[in-house]
């Protein structure tokens, strides 16, 4: 098994009592360190003549391995373990959104406005002039996060609960980045005509739609309806947020090895929803040569296929070994440690590596630092983290302000372009390919390209 560098997501405090003499504290630093824990802040909470009661926050990097930093720490003599408080789990307790009002209620007349009375004079406006509703209520600047649970992260289908810790954490995403009010809707249901039909239910209250955690092949049917069926931006973020992400990262590590998307060799292992969107976008950036495998191995007409694949079938079939031979880049959105060094040392000179699997990458970074010139993961405890943050909330928030009717591949082109200028020559390196996801420029930049091709595309409405 992999052993995954210790990261926030496995946080605990550990608090314990231990004697207030020299060298006890030390004693306890050095039994998390033996067992491989990464030590944080430290804390006095209360000390006496006798005693110390102490706060530690250590880093593990599984749920075995806290377990295991925890009974270390039980096991030294004369500390008192008191309490160990999971930092992650406590993060959560209560959800992590909430709804608050805008405007203050201290006054009558401030009811009277907001309420009734006066709000039946902006209902009456809407309904002269519907579009009214994007400057008079929530509607402009919110957008409704739809799940029915079944590919939630890495985890599998989960169902509508479960979900929901995610897409709390991607309405904060939201609001944090682009200022957009989004809001958690986990449907229970796995229905590709009732999925439809609810977002097309519920669409008048929301600018647009953000798909999310829909296994494929169901997320392409649910898309494409209503991208057809609404008037408003429908972003399944699985596929194209990875995919935009994903075009931006490679458009810098080629600049840095001096290579062109439309000469290389491409090889990319899964065939979801987020490998097939990545295809089709660096196909329709000019990339000549892209070889997909599956789990059955490489994705050739001689197999039957289901019809998303069929349009990525090449000649040749062969396993992910035979088609790396030779490969410019690789490009993993599929299951932890299914590349190996031997095939990583079979690409061309100044290969690009980007294993994006989550929590464990397709190849750990560590063991092919020297043989290749750009590593990319979709971890933040490595450079090179290709995460949707860059792209989905100023993918939003272009398409909120221009009030686009829908969103276009020549969009995400764009966008993925903005988010790729924002390293310059002079800082771009191989562990330097994308911006950070705290670059406050990132979503500025993606919005004003989103806008731009909007208008081009003659969908903007604003």
């Amino acid at each position: 098994m992999v052993e995954l560098t210790p990261n926030p997501s496995y946080s605990l405090t550990l608090r314990f009592r231990l004697p207030n003499r020299a060298g006890m504290l030390a004693g306890v630093v050095g039994s998390i360190a033996s067992v491989g824990g990464n030590l944080g802040q430290i804390d006095l909470v209360e000390q006496s003549r006798y005693t110390s009661i102490r706060d530690v926050t250590v880093d593990a990097s599984s749920t075995e391995h806290a377990e295991r930093i925890v009974q270390s720490v039980k096991a030294l003599p004369e500390i008192e373990l008191l309490e160990v408080y999971d930092r992650t789990f406590n993060l959560h307790r209560g959800g992590k959104i909430r709804i608050e009002s805008r405007l203050p209620l201290k006054h009558q007349s401030d009811l009277a406005m907001a309420y009734t009375p006066g709000v039946g004079r902006i209902c009456n406006a809407i309904a002269e002039d519907p579009n009214q509703v994007y400057n008079l209520t929530v509607k402009g600047n919110m957008v409704a996060i739809v799940t029915d649970g079944s590919a939630v992260l890495g985890l599998g289908n989960l169902g509508p609960e479960a979900a929901l810790p995610v897409m709390e954490g991607k309405a904060m995403l939201f609001k944090e980045f682009a200022g957009i009010d989004a809001f958690p809707i986990c449907l229970n249901t796995q229905n590709v005509d009732e999925i439809v039909e609810t977002v097309k239910r519920i669409a008048p209250v929301f600018g647009g739609v953000n798909l999310e955690d829909i296994a494929a092949p169901r997320c392409f049917e649910i898309e494409r309806r209503l991208r057809a069926e609404t008037d408003i931006p429908i972003f399944h973020d699985d596929q194209h947020g990875t995919a935009i992400v994903t075009l931006a990262a490679l458009i810098n590590a080629l600049r840095l090895v001096n290579k062109s998307l439309e000469e290389i060799r491409i090889v990319m292992n899964g065939a979801g929803a987020a490998g097939l969107a990545i295809a089709r976008l660096l196909q329709k950036s000019g990339a000549q040569e892209i070889i997909i495998c599956d789990s059955k191995g490489i994705i050739s007409r001689d197999r039957d296929l289901q019809a998303d694949k069929q349009a990525f079938a090449v000649d040749q079939g062969g396993t992910l070994a035979d088609a790396m031979k030779g490969a410019d880049v690789f490009v993993g959105v599929s299951v932890p440690g299914v590349l190996t060094v031997e095939m990583v040392e079979t690409m061309a000179k100044d290969a690009i590596v980007m294993a994006m699997a989550n929590p464990i990458p397709e190849i750990q970074p560590e063991l092919i630092e020297s043989q290749v010139a750009v590593i990319a993961t979709g971890r933040s405890d490595y450079p090179n983290q290709i995460n949707n943050v860059l792209a989905f909330p100023g993918i939003f928030r272009g398409a909120l302000d221009c009030r686009a009717s829908d969103l276009t591949t020549s969009m995400y082109i764009e966008a993925a372009s903005a988010i790729a200028s924002l390293v310059s020559p002079t800082q771009l390196n191989r562990e330097y390919i994308v911006p950070s996801v705290f670059d406050e420029r990132v979503a500025t930049a993606v919005s004003a390209a989103v806008q731009r091709a909007a208008r081009e595309e003659g969908v903007a409405r604003n």
